[in-house]
């Protein structure tokens, strides 16, 4: 290890410095040969963390356990010495990391030492909860002088929840004398803070289903103010076992929990603005996810300023500062009373999110909200700095998206509203959005991603509502992007197919679905599902489609009528084109084809009658329309009930996209509508999952075929 260099002048002042902090007055009395050799001892060693190579955390770290051995528990002295620290130069940039263990070490020994007379203390209270049930028995005086002598505050109750007795230290806890306190019911002492489960635990307790319990409990004093415990309530029986009396000793843990507070709050918040920070703004977008209602929506506004760049060249980095300052102060005052999160996610970037949004309306409201927030001059000093910004407006269903695409999307939207002019907000575009994430994936990785094996696929579940059973399976290829995360489809395909790299990634999709297909059958037989593949239209434009398909099927040994290939709308443009040659080429094969998302281009209808198709999906618009409160229901219903009907007068299996609700389920299963896909169903999982439900599918079942009823092994 390097040795520290020789104290410079910087060094001494530090010196100076640490030994004037530790000579404040912080409620601790040390002698002065002792409080010395502290001061001595621990600026070495922060010394030698500051500049011996490699670095040691552990030496900064033992110096804020230094301090705490020596009664330098105040959290007022931490605030100090982080502070003194940080205007310290670090080799290496280790300023950070330098408070970042000096904390973790005072705060680490603080909790051993706190642990430490905790048990302390809690060993005492079971001394003096044995004690307290050996004086009830057999001496009164004796009980009454260690109830009244305790250093905790302790408390007496009934098993009806009265309050009987409470001694000096608990009076003192809560600013009350006896009779404030005897006589009330312990049921009248809630916290809205309480943690969730303690009055269940505590009706337990006095109907002698548990001995004790312990919490962390918030109380209201007499005046008003709120004091922190850590509470244990025991239970007393008399000699026959029956519940009697229950003890509560209450310590005062209210420093404590104000310093995690304080921690907690600096972890979650920028220092600058005081706004919520990024980590803590992806956890609150994160619940929204865990578990939406069919309907939830959400919204996002991603806000950049307009030339802070300039703002920060020309009048400096502290003018810069004051100035983010002042513009997260008109945001919060603007957006929190509408119930909006307003956080700083870094730089001149912000970001508003609304839950439960109401519609793209409410979102756009808060865009120029946060425009007019920001549409008067800013005072600076002497500067009257006009500011401006650009705001991405991104507003969707919660069941549609992820929450790193959600953002991705508005941060996309964003720029665009920054190249039509700035000073503006944008809607979120999902062509637009597709279009830009695939332009910039593709360009920078996909040529080479699939010898990355940068590529997966999951499958989607399609049920058949006539009685439950898991009919087939659709291939979703997803791209696990270095850079981006985890795409999906609708973020590659349509630049892969405009530049032509849908051709290799079309036959990597076939060659792994129908191998995993096979896979399924040669250990499922008969229960295997379906395999569903999307073809694009350049694939189904290509003349190699056939052989390549062939080719396939022959390596896999997949039975081609397991196979069923789905086209969209565009594919085939009219009765000449080109494509239906290719079409008929595959179903020849023994293939069978479906039209996915119908209902969303189509323009002549004649062009399915001609079409070698034996299924048909219905667009998820058409169901998710059905929820809109600003469509008629009964409406959208006739026209998916028309879509079925006529598919099924031309012979096709009609199967609905975007199912959500088990309501939608069973109206679609009513109106005739032969397979079903959608979050009801269950989202795309990994090929093991999959293999878990045809594991779990009942066996000998009826199954329901149009026209007429067969059992599985017919």
């Amino acid at each position: 290890m390097t040795r520290a260099p020789e104290p410079s002048s910087g060094a001494e002042r530090f010196d100076e410095d640490w030994a004037r902090l530790l000579s404040g007055d912080h409620g601790t009395a040390v002698h002065p040969g002792l409080l010395d050799r502290l001061v001595s001892g621990t600026a070495g060693l922060l010394r030698r963390a500051q500049l011996d190579e490699p670095f040691e955390p552990h030496l900064a770290a033992e110096a804020g356990a230094q301090l705490v051995e020596a009664q330098f528990t105040d959290p007022i002295v931490l605030a100090r010495a982080v502070e003194l620290l940080q205007r310290q130069p670090a080799a290496d940039g280790r300023g950070p990391a330098l408070c970042g263990a000096f904390a973790a070490g005072w705060a680490a020994a603080l909790r051993e030492r706190t642990l430490r007379e905790q048990e302390a203390i809690r060993t005492a209270a079971d001394i003096a909860r044995k004690e307290a049930e050996k004086a009830l028995r057999a001496s009164e005086a004796r009980f009454r002088a260690l109830f009244e002598s305790a250093a905790i505050g302790i408390g007496i109750g009934d098993t009806d929840g009265n309050i009987l007795a409470v001694n000096k230290a608990l009076q003192e806890l809560f600013g009350a004398g006896p009779e404030d306190m005897i006589g009330r019911r312990v049921g009248d002492l809630v916290h809205p803070e309480d943690a969730d489960g303690v009055w269940d635990v505590y009706e337990e307790l006095v109907s002698g289903k548990r001995e004790y319990f312990q919490f962390d409990k918030p109380y209201y004093r007499q005046d008003g103010e709120v004091v922190w415990t850590h509470l244990t309530v025991s239970l007393i029986r008399d000699d026959d076992g029956t519940p009697q009396y229950q003890v509560a000793m209450l310590e005062d843990v209210t420093d404590r929990y104000r310093l995690q507070e304080r921690l907690r709050h600096q972890a979650t918040h920028d220092p600058l603005t005081g706004l919520p920070n990024r980590a803590a703004f992806f956890e609150r977008l994160e619940k929204l996810f865990e578990d939406p209602d069919p309907g939830a929506r959400f919204g996002l506004c991603y806000v950049d300023l307009d030339g802070f760049k300039v703002v920060n060249d020309s009048l400096g980095h502290d003018t810069g500062d004051q100035l983010l300052a002042a513009v997260a102060a008109r945001l919060k005052a603007a957006l929190n009373p509408l119930g909006h999160l307003v956080a700083r996610l870094g730089g001149d970037e912000f970001v508003v999110l609304l839950e439960n949004s109401r519609g793209e309306q409410e979102a756009v409201a808060a865009a120029k909200t946060v425009l007019k927030a920001l549409a008067g001059p800013v005072l600076i000093g002497d500067h009257k700095l006009a500011v401006g910004a650009s705001v991405g407006v991104l507003e969707r269903r919660v069941s549609t998206t992820t929450p790193g695409a959600a953002v991705r999307a508005a941060d996309l939207t964003l720029y665009r509203a920054k190249e039509a002019g700035r000073g503006r907000w944008t809607l979120f575009d999902p062509k637009e959005n597709a279009r830009a994430v695939s332009r910039y994936a593709v360009s920078v990785r996909m040529p080479a991603a699939l010898d990355r094996g940068e590529f997966f696929i999951d499958y989607q579940p399609l049920y058949a509502l006539a009685d439950g059973r898991l009919a087939a399976v659709e291939a979703l290829v997803r791209w696990r992007h270095p850079q981006l995360g985890v795409l999906g489809p609708d973020e590659f395909v349509t630049t892969a197919e405009e530049t032509g790299l849908i051709m290799p990634l079309g036959r990597w999709v076939l060659e792994q679905a129908c191998g995993q297909a096979a896979d399924w059958i040669r250990r499922f037989g008969d229960a295997a599902p379906q395999l569903n593949v999307n073809l694009a239209v350049r694939q189904a434009r290509s003349a190699a489609l056939v052989g390549d398909l062939n080719r396939i099927l022959d390596s896999t040994g997949l039975d081609p009528a397991r196979l069923q290939l789905e086209i969209t709308e565009s594919t085939v443009v009219g009765p000449e084109d080109e494509a239906l040659r290719t079409l008929h080429g595959l179903v020849e094969q023994g293939v069978s084809l479906a039209v996915d998302d119908f209902g969303t281009g189509w323009s002549n209808l004649a062009y399915l009658r001609d079409l070698p198709v034996s299924g048909l999906k219905i667009a998820g618009s058409f169901v998710g329309d059905l929820h809109d409160p600003a469509k008629d229901e009964e409406t959208g219903w006739r026209i998916v009930s028309g879509l079925v009907s006529m598919a099924h007068a031309l012979g096709l299996t009609v199967t609905a996209e975007g199912v959500e609700t088990r309501r939608d389920a069973e109206r679609l299963r009513v109106i005739g509508c032969d397979w079903a896909q959608g979050w009801h169903f269950g989202r795309p999982v990994r090929p093991s999952e999959i293999a878990r439900r045809i594991a779990e599918e009942p066996q000998g079942r009826p199954v329901a075929v149009r026209g007429r009823a067969v059992t599985h092994g017919d």
